[in-house]
């Protein structure tokens, strides 16, 4: 009943304890964080660091919560991310679809988008057409003669899975499942009725932004752009001559995405370093710095979002989560940029430590709590479903011999 999630960001990691109830519903025990010093745009570049984080954080959550745990579900992002939308062709074995048809349909269109380098991560199926009806959300059990499964693809390097992994083992922990953090992210922060209406989901985080197109219930398109929070930050820092600690404080604190929401007269004070005193500066000149750097940034997934093909078809229009979409005047420079609505996704659905983990910064840690809770109630679906239908082959197998023994 206690299931863990494990953020491994390149600004912190993160990790959540969760305990499903009685009722069936996910209540948060325990939270850690520290941050996150061998990660650069979501990429292991130093293991040792990376694994003294992660025992920190985890070692955090653990006393909080008062249970130690031993496996956990990891999040992953990354410019190495490469996703693809596949269709798959069988033909389908005694003209009634069977779970291994399925399968092969499946198996048929994943295998075309990987090679030796890659691993897959995800193979996420969309829907499926039977002869010539598209649409069909589970084909178990129907009439044809030829499934197609439509599907979405989600590969990374295998090197940089490797790594994540291995610094989840010297940890002394064990991975159960490695998620695309969009696709966790999701969970935590969109209805299901806006995954039908169309929505795209943008988590940006500290090295990376990551994009999650959902339209009639599915996942259309994900990506990853390698613009994040310490871009920003980086720009202040070289805009007001402070280091990136300090630059950081001030984005935190101060930091504005549209100049026209602040007032020209006001200012902040920048702290001292070193032998230099304090100064003070205008905030809208702050704000100049960081406006550039938010529309690039809007402006580069608006593209991706046109070049995916269903830039129309999001009714539901944009989701904003994740630690720098916190910044004052987010929501409306995104506005700005896609002329869609625009809301912050914060983490729903749970129970427990609500207050201290509802917030953009751990939406993806959120998710992949409930994305566990839902593989494992889909198992057990799958194991239930299963022994009926043995019981039911076993009966019909006596009625057999009794009716031949009489």
């Amino acid at each position: 009943d206690i299931i863990v999630g494990l953020d491994v960001g390149t600004t912190k990691i993160a990790c959540i304890i969760g305990e499903i109830t009685d009722q069936g519903e996910l209540d948060v025990v325990g939270l850690g964080a520290h941050p996150s010093q061998g990660i650069r745009k979501g990429v292991v570049v130093n293991i040792k660091k990376t694994v003294e984080s992660i025992i920190c954080a985890v070692g955090i959550a653990e006393l909080m919560a008062g249970i130690e745990v031993d496996s956990v579900n990891v999040g992953i992002a990354g410019g190495h991310i490469e996703a693809f939308n596949r269709q798959g062709v069988v033909a389908v074995k005694n003209k009634v679809i069977s779970q291994v048809d399925i399968k092969r349909a499946i198996d048929a269109a994943a295998v075309q988008a990987i090679t030796m380098d890659r691993e897959n991560i995800h193979i996420i199926p969309q829907e499926y057409i039977i002869d010539d009806f598209d649409g069909i959300i589970t084909p178990l059990g129907m009439s044809g003669n030829r499934l197609e499964a439509k599907v979405h693809v989600v590969n990374a390097a295998a090197a940089s899975v490797k790594n994540i992994e291995t610094c989840i083992r010297q940890s002394g922990l064990i991975v159960k499942n490695i998620v695309l953090e969009q696709l966790a992210s999701s969970r935590a922060v969109l209805s299901n009725d806006e995954k039908e209406l169309g929505v795209a989901m943008i988590d940006i985080g500290g090295g990376t932004s990551d994009l999650g197109i959902f339209f009639q219930g599915a996942v259309k398109h994900t990506s990853v752009l390698g613009i994040g929070g310490n871009h920003i930050t980086n720009d202040i820092a070289i805009g007001i001559c402070a280091p990136t600690s300090v630059a950081e404080k001030i984005k935190i604190n101060f930091g504005c995405a549209l100049t026209s929401l602040v007032k020209y007269d006001e200012s902040i004070e920048v702290p001292s370093t070193g032998d230099h005193p304090g100064r003070k500066i205008q905030k809208n000149t702050l704000c100049e710095i960081i406006e550039p750097r938010v529309v690039e940034l809007f402006t580069l997934i608006k593209d991706d979002i046109v070049r995916s093909g269903y830039g129309g078809l999001l009714t539901a229009g944009i989701v904003l989560t994740g630690g720098s979409s916190l910044m004052e005047g987010m929501v409306q420079a995104a506005e700005k940029i896609f002329h869609l609505p625009v809301r912050l996704g914060t983490p729903k659905r749970i129970g427990g430590l609500v207050d201290i983990v509802k917030s953009p910064r751990f939406s993806t840690t959120v998710g992949l709590l409930l994305y566990e809770m839902a593989k494992t109630t889909a198992n057990e679906k799958k194991r239930s479903f299963s022994g009926t239908n043995i019981f039911n082959k076993v009966l019909n197998r006596m009625n057999e011999w009794v009716k031949e023994f009489f």
